[in-house]
């Protein structure tokens, strides 16, 4: 994984950038498909997953920081506020897929964490253009949409635990924004949002159920998307302005949504197409409208898992 790190520092790579760019996607995107895969079969239950996610996520992320930079410079890293934050999004995710399909928690996710880093933004005093706006009020009527009741209408409540993992995980991301070191600090996160998840798995262990199978795809998901995936996405950072990164992240739901079609043989629904449209098409047009303000900003996004 070093080699990784040091791949991305070295100038004039781009077809290297462009690879770590699509290995971290297709981690992110593929969370989304371990997580209904084990909990739409029944394998584990929602607070177990998130657990194991987070425990073995912890666990990849220590050994490679204190492998990489020596001793145990994780200890101490992070904050209890963006270990929180990181909380709030692991468990919802996880609940949230007991009754979504993959495509529309990943749509829902990627909504959630744009809207909430473009309202922070406006918060903090920021003029957006009008094309920002447009693409803010579309991207909230793909949401509408999926909302809808109706023929095919996903439920509310795994619509709503998705939305407030989207906003938690929109936190994260404005708390990371401007770290020296993402990786050590990300390992920290992990290990003090690890306990808090294991306190709900104890909360709600007369409802539990494990299989290895179960437990095998969480550590999947923890291990090697999360984990390796954020080492790897930091990596590709390096190589890449803000901007594109953030429309780069435009390919994790449609990476998610076709997974599920293929692996897991979901439904493409006309609702989910109109949906797809209007939220990606509406975060396209406002990352458009702010790429002409600033096209060579530099890179500090974090991306959705």
């Amino acid at each position: 994984m070093r080699h990784v790190l040091e791949a991305s520092r070295a100038p004039g790579r781009p077809l290297r950038t462009a690879a770590l760019t699509l290995l971290a996607l297709v981690a992110f995107a593929g969370n989304s498909l371990l997580c209904r895969l084990a909990l739409g079969e029944g394998t584990i239950d929602a607070a177990s997953f998130a657990s194991l996610r987070l425990c073995s996520g912890a666990l990849v992320l220590v050994a490679l920081v204190a492998g990489q930079q020596g001793g145990a410079r994780w200890r101490g890293a992070g904050s209890w506020g963006s270990a929180l934050a990181l909380f709030l999004y692991a468990v919802p995710f996880s609940f949230a897929y007991l009754s979504l399909t993959t495509g529309v928690g990943a749509l829902v996710l990627f909504a959630a964490v744009q809207a909430t880093m473009i309202l922070a933004g406006i918060r903090s005093g920021e003029r957006p253009r009008a094309l920002e706006w447009l693409g803010l009020v579309l991207a909230l009527g793909g949401l509408g949409v999926l909302a809808r009741p109706g023929e095919m209408a996903s439920p509310a409540p795994g619509l709503a635990s998705m939305a407030l993992a989207g906003v938690a995980w929109g936190v994260y991301s404005l708390r990371g924004r401007g770290g020296e070191a993402p990786v050590v600090a990300t390992s920290g996160n992990f290990l003090r949002a690890a306990p808090l998840a294991l306190l709900v798995s104890l909360a709600l262990s007369p409802h539990a159920h494990l299989t290895v199978e179960g437990a095998l795809l969480a550590v999947v998901s923890g291990a090697l998307a999360s984990g390796l995936g954020y080492v790897v996405w930091y990596a590709a950072l390096r190589g890449l302005t803000a901007t594109r990164a953030a429309v780069v992240q435009l390919a994790v739901p449609v990476l998610a949504a076709a997974g599920g079609v293929w692996l897991l043989n979901e439904a493409v629904t006309l609702r989910l197409l109109v949906a797809s449209l209007l939220i990606l098409g509406g975060v396209g047009v406002a990352l458009a409208a702010r790429w002409r303000l600033a096209p060579t900003a530099p890179a500090a996004v974090v991306a959705q898992p």
